[in-house]
C-alpha cells in the first residue's frame, strides 16, 4: 500500500480502545503528549508498538485501531 502524501483533509482526536476502531481508519498519527503507541495497522490483524514516541511527532501509519492496552501517548489526533 502507498502512503498518500498529501495534507490531511480531516483530523480528530483519537481515545485509545481495545475493541472499537476509528470512525475512520487514519493514514497517519499525532502524537501530542509522547509516549508507546500500540495500533493495527489497515491489512493487518495483529498489533505493532512503537515505543519511545516524542512528543509532537507524527507517525505516517495507516491504522484502523489504537489501541489502549500498550498505549501510553496521549493527545492522539487522527489525520485522514
Amino acid at each position: 500500500m502507498q502512503q498518500d502524501t498529501s495534507p490531511a483533509l480531516k483530523a480528530f482526536a483519537i481515545t485509545p480502545n481495545d475493541t472499537t476502531g476509528m470512525s475512520l481508519p487514519v493514514r497517519a498519527l499525532y502524537i501530542g503528549a509522547g509516549g508507546n503507541l500500540v495500533v493495527i495497522p489497515i491489512g493487518q490483524t495483529t498489533s505493532v508498538a512503537f515505543v519511545g514516541v516524542q512528543a509532537g511527532t507524527v507517525l505516517p501509519i495507516a491504522a484502523k485501531l489504537v489501541l489502549a492496552t500498550g498505549t501510553t501517548a496521549t493527545s492522539i489526533v487522527g489525520l485522514v
